[in-house]
């Protein structure tokens, strides 16, 4: 009655219909492994064979022994041996081979999440905790990647395994079986322990997780801030915060796990003492051999081992289930607007640059509060053009938008070539964008490899040359190693003003028509400033460059410049611009 209540309890709340249609998604990746599950189904039921083999065998070599007939036991060792050795040597072989299957397939799916997930809508990305991606990619993915190619073999091998031990039992006591049966029924009911809450505790120790996670990489990746505003204690205060409730959380799974455990288990040696009673029974009445008896003993905990495992795919479903509809949540999401017809239309234009237009553009992150209302914006070949304003006024949104990244409201972000066409910016024209953003964004790895990133087969020639425009080779040169020199995480090793030099040769190795520089020159001197920007527009390349800023230095060498405030964004005239130079 308990187990229909829990059951009707699910189907009212929706959750079991959730839970199908989360193991049909996960389940739609194991049609693509089809060879490698018939596999392991045979591996399983030749394993279950082998074992039941060996077991009859020691049954006949007990039987020979107690029947003093010794003339059969040193074929029965023999054959035993040789059972054992053969097995050994299968399980090392297969388990090998295993191995590789399972890496491969948990690659293919964990690399075809990661395409999904790194598709989606930036916006509606970014709604997520960093941690929470990472624990979700790592920890879930695995879940279900070996829940998709092993749940199908571990049901159809576990339900053999109950059925030939049956049959090995049948054959030579019917009671025996007729005591399976029996018991059988007690173990499928005491599984509802396992069905009780199980989904509510592993969702909610998979959360923790990403919870701290989450933390973890936030800290570690502002440890520099952390030290400089000298909040260790604050932050180690927080850990332990942390730490109690990830403690509290899976103290309470575990103390339920353990409940759960001493029934199941109570169960079982229930069963097994009932077998072993019966057994005893069977032997004083003359019915059975000792190595009956013994073979009935073996597979009473077989039975019992292969009725567990059935009720074990129970939590191990629900587990995966659990997986499953967290990767779903975020692949869910809507997709990058992306439309390569449109790229393409203006491919033959690259060498001849484009413009960017806004019109009319209504953007807002949150409905209560618009960032951009009803601007329009326009740079054009050859040209720079600066975007200025007050901190957190939409700059940077300005430059998601021309990414891509971000869509008007209401209004036109469009890309146009020489001849007047206009394709509208989405994820697909961010190729013909090179962007160099605030803050270090320099990788680990080498400093040439650092550029590759760009563009793969680059030259040492084509890579030296885009460090002279960005007026980083000066130092490179004189490095032992040159441009192969090692570079740490974050670009350390260098100063913030190196690192930006390097990130801006990044960018002019792509070769993109537009450039965008956001604060990209904020840690250099005004001379190595303005002498990059002349370097990128006397490149030789038909370049749009536009950069945002708050330094004067940079507005005296601009075709135009636009103001952002309160949302307004609008073209000063010349008068404006040395105004704002005079009052810097």
């Amino acid at each position: 009655m308990e187990s229909l209540k829990i059951i009707i309890g699910k189907i009212k709340d929706g959750s079991i219909r959730e839970m199908i249609n989360e193991f049909k998604w996960m389940m739609g990746y194991a049609k693509n492994y089809k060879k490698e599950i018939i596999f392991y189904i045979f591996l399983g039921m030749f394993s279950t064979v082998m074992t039941l083999a060996s077991s009859v065998a020691s049954k006949e070599l007990i039987d020979v022994v107690t029947g003093h007939n010794v003339s059969k036991a040193p074929l029965m060792a023999i054959i035993m041996v040789s059972m054992a050795l053969f097995s050994l040597f299968f399980s090392s072989i297969m388990s090998r081979i295993t191995m590789k299957i399972n890496i491969r397939i948990q690659n293919d799916i964990q690399a075809d999440i990661f395409d999904k997930i790194i598709g989606v809508n930036w916006i509606d990305l970014s709604k997520y905790p960093s941690g929470d991606i990472l624990n979700r990619f790592g920890s879930d993915v695995g879940t279900v990647a070996n829940s998709a190619i092993g749940w199908v073999p571990d049901l159809i091998v576990c339900i053999f395994n109950f059925i030939a031990t049956l049959a090995v039992v049948l054959y030579y006591d019917p009671t025996m079986m007729v005591l399976t049966l029996v018991n059988a029924p007690i173990m499928l009911l005491s599984s509802k322990l396992l069905m009780s809450k199980m989904r509510d505790y592993t969702k909610k120790v998979k959360e923790m997780n990403s919870e701290v996670m989450d933390f973890q990489t936030e800290t570690f990746s502002n440890v520099d801030s952390i030290k400089s505003f000298d909040l260790t204690g604050l932050f180690s205060k927080r850990l332990r915060g942390f730490q109690n409730r990830y403690k509290d959380v899976n103290l309470e799974y575990n103390w339920f796990s353990i409940k759960t455990n001493i029934i199941l288990s109570l169960i079982g040696m229930v069963v097994e003492y009932s077998f072993f009673v019966w057994a005893v029974y069977r032997l004083w009445t003359g019915h059975i051999t000792y190595g009956e008896m013994t073979l009935f003993m073996t597979q009473s905990g077989r039975m019992s081992s292969a009725f567990s495992s059935l009720v074990s795919i129970i939590p191990s479903t629900v587990n995966s289930t659990i997986s499953a509809a967290r990767l779903m949540e975020l692949i869910g999401l809507p997709k990058e607007q992306r439309t390569e017809d449109d790229g393409e239309n203006l491919k033959d234009s690259v060498s001849e640059g484009f413009s960017v237009k806004l019109k009319d553009v209504d953007f807002s992150y949150v409905k209560e509060k618009q960032v951009i209302k009803s601007s329009s914006f326009e740079a054009n070949r050859n040209e720079i053009v600066a975007l200025v304003g007050p901190s957190g006024q939409g700059k940077t949104t300005l430059i998601r938008m021309f990414l891509g990244l971000l869509m008007p409201n209401s209004g036109d972000a469009v890309l146009c070539d020489k001849d007047g066409k206009e394709v509208t910016l989405n994820a697909s024209t961010r190729k013909y964008f090179s962007y160099v953003p605030q803050g270090n964004t320099i990788f680990s790895g080498t400093i040439a490899e650092n550029l590759r990133m760009v563009k793969e087969n680059a030259t040492d020639e084509e890579i030296i040359e885009a460090l002279e425009v960005a007026c980083a080779y000066e130092f490179i040169k004189d490095l032992p190693d040159g441009i192969n020199t090692k570079v740490g995480a974050r670009g350390l090793g260098f100063s913030e003003g190196q690192a930006q030099r390097i990130s801006i040769a990044r960018a002019l190795l792509r070769k993109s028509p537009i450039l965008l520089l956001d604060e990209a020159t904020s840690a250099l001197d005004v001379f190595t400033e303005r002498q990059v920007l002349r370097n990128i527009m006397n490149s030789g390349y038909e370049r749009t460059c536009i950069v945002t800023t708050h330094r004067p230095s940079v507005l005296t060498m601009c075709d135009r410049v636009y103001r952002i405030d309160n949302g307004d964004v609008s073209d000063i005239d010349e008068r404006e611009v040395n105004r704002l130079i005079k009052d810097f």
